[in-house]
C-alpha cells in the first residue's frame, strides 16, 4: 500500500482492481486541514481518464505489474501469437492491443509484453526493425538537396514515406516509436 505523500506522476496503482496510473499530480495545503492531493488517472485497461483527491492519511493499493520477454511466433487469424523465451507459453494478441504496431513486427522480433494479473496489456517494440522495401518509384540521382520523401511498399504491405534514394529490394530501419524511416541498412 502506497500512502498520499507517496503519489507521484507516472505512478502505477490499482482501483476497483483495475490496474492505473497517475498521468498528472497536484499537491494542496489549504489553511485550514489535511493537504489534498489531486491526480488525473489513467484506466489502463479501457484507456479512460478520471480525476481522484486523496487525503494525506489515505491508503492507496499498489499496482502487481510484471513485465516478460516474449519472441514473436506467427499469425493465427486475427491474433498474433507470442513465445515466452524461458517457458514457452504462448499469448495471443489481437490487433487492438497491438494498434499501429503490428506494422513492425517481424518474424522472430523479440519483445516485451506487460502483465496485470496474466492480462496483456502494452507491448514494447525494439526501437529499431530492418526491413525490405517490396515495391517503390525508382530513385532519382541529383536531387539531394531537398528532403524529398516518396511513398514505399513493405515487404509486410504497409506503407512508409522514405527518401528518393531508397530503391526496390532495399533494407531500411524504422523507428518503431514513430514510425517513420531512420536510415538505409543496405542496398539490394
Amino acid at each position: 500500500m502506497y500512502s498520499a505523500s507517496d503519489l507521484k506522476k507516472g505512478l502505477k496503482i490499482e482501483i476497483d482492481g483495475d490496474p492505473c496510473m497517475i498521468t498528472n499530480f497536484e499537491f494542496s495545503k489549504p489553511g485550514k486541514g489535511q493537504a489534498l492531493y489531486r491526480c488525473k488517472i489513467k484506466n489502463l485497461i479501457s484507456g479512460n481518464q478520471f480525476d481522484k483527491t486523496y487525503r494525506s492519511v489515505e491508503k492507496v493499493k499498489r499496482c502487481s505489474l510484471m513485465s516478460r520477454d516474449y519472441t514473436f511466433s506467427y499469425i493465427d487469424g486475427d491474433d498474433y501469437v507470442f513465445s515466452d523465451n524461458t517457458t514457452y507459453e504462448e499469448v495471443h494478441l489481437n490487433d487492438e492491443l497491438l494498434g499501429d504496431l503490428k506494422k513492425f513486427i517481424v518474424d522472430d522480433m523479440k519483445v516485451e509484453i506487460l502483465f496485470h494479473d496474466d492480462r496483456a496489456l502494452d507491448i514494447t517494440l525494439p526501437n529499431f526493425v530492418e526491413m525490405n522495401i517490396a515495391e517503390t518509384e525508382p530513385g532519382a540521382r541529383g536531387d539531394t538537396a531537398t528532403n524529398v520523401m516518396k511513398p514505399a511498399k513493405l515487404e509486410n504491405g504497409f506503407e512508409i514515406n522514405v527518401p528518393i534514394f531508397i530503391n526496390e529490394a532495399d533494407t531500411i530501419r524504422i523507428d518503431t516509436r514513430t514510425g517513420t524511416y531512420a536510415d538505409r541498412v543496405s542496398k539490394g
